[in-house]
C-alpha cells in the first residue's frame, strides 16, 4: 500500500473537495481531526497544542496543509506540524496560502506568509500553492449584509475569486508530484470589481438589494486597490464566481 496522504483541514470547503479528488486517482488519505471521529481513514490531533501530531504524521508520506484558525494561531499550528513532520522522516509538506501575502498588509495575510517562512525554514520538502479569494468568501461579504437595504463594497477593489474545486485538482496533481517550492500562483478565471460582483450574487438570489460602491480607508484596503491580492497572469480557474452561484451553492 502506498504511504497515506495526511490531510488537515478535511472537514472544511477546500478539504470536502479535495479528499474524493485524492481518493479517486488512487492515494491512502489520512484525515485529521481534532474530535474523535467514526471511520478508520480518521486520526486524531490537535494542531494548536501538538496533542496527537506525532502518530498522525507517522507513515504519511505527503501532508496536505489546508488548516486554517483565520488568525495568528495558524503560526503555531505550522509549527506543531513540522515539529512532528521533522521527528517523523520530514514528508513532503503541501501548504495552502494566498496570493499576495507579502503585499496586502492585512494580519491574517501576514500571519500566512509567516507560516511560508516557517514551511521554507524547516528542512522538510516542501511546496507552497498560493491561490485567490476564494468564491466562498465573496458571497460571505454579501451574506452578511442580508438586511441591509443595501449591499456595500469597498471603492476601487476588484476580487479575482476561484472555486474551491480548482485548487483541489491542482493540490492532487501536487501530491503526485515532487516538491517544487514556490508553486505558481492559481487565479480565478476573471477579475471584477467588488460592486459587480455583488450585483452577481444579488441577481443570482433573486434579491432587491442595491449596491453601492463606498470608498473605505486603511492600508489594506489602498493595497487591495493595488492589486495586490490578484494573479491576472495566472487565471488558470475554470469556475467563474457566476457559475457558482448558479450551482446553489454560497460557502
Amino acid at each position: 500500500m502506498t504511504e497515506p496522504i495526511l490531510v488537515t483541514g478535511a472537514t472544511g470547503r477546500l478539504g470536502r473537495a479535495l479528499v474524493p479528488r485524492l481518493r479517486s486517482v488512487g492515494h491512502n488519505v489520512r484525515l485529521l481531526s481534532r474530535r474523535r471521529q467514526t471511520g478508520s481513514e480518521w486520526v486524531t490531533g490537535d494542531l494548536l497544542n501538538g496533542d496527537g501530531l506525532d502518530a498522525a504524521v507517522g507513515g504519511a508520506g505527503t501532508i496536505i496543509h489546508c488548516a486554517t484558525s483565520t488568525g495568528r494561531a495558524d503560526a503555531d499550528a505550522m509549527r506543531n506540524l513540522i515539529r512532528a513532520a521533522v521527528l517523523a522522516g520530514s514528508p513532503h509538506l503541501i501548504y495552502v496560502s494566498i496570493v499576495g501575502v507579502e503585499r496586502v498588509k492585512l494580519s491574517y495575510y501576514q500571519t500566512k506568509l509567516a507560516c511560508e517562512q516557517l514551511l521554507e525554514e524547516s528542512g522538510l520538502p516542501w511546496t507552497i500553492q498560493r491561490a485567490t479569494q476564494f468564491h466562498g468568501l465573496i458571497s460571505w461579504m454579501c451574506d452578511i449584509q442580508w438586511w441591509l437595504p443595501l449591499i456595500v463594497m469597498p471603492a476601487g477593489v476588484s476580487f479575482q475569486p476561484i472555486d474551491v474545486r480548482d485548487v483541489a485538482d491542482r493540490l492532487t496533481e501536487l501530491a503526485g508530484e515532487a516538491p517544487m517550492g514556490r508553486a505558481a500562483d492559481m487565479g480565478g478565471p476573471e477579475i471584477h470589481a467588488a460592486a459587480d460582483l455583488a450585483r452577481t450574487y444579488v441577481r443570482a438570489l433573486g434579491r432587491r438589494q442595491a449596491v453601492v460602491s463606498v470608498p473605505m480607508p486603511g492600508a489594506a484596503i489602498r493595497d487591495y486597490r493595488a492589486g495586490g491580492h490578484l494573479a491576472p497572469e495566472h487565471a488558470v480557474g475554470t469556475i467563474t464566481f457566476g457559475d457558482f452561484l448558479a450551482e446553489g451553492r454560497r460557502a
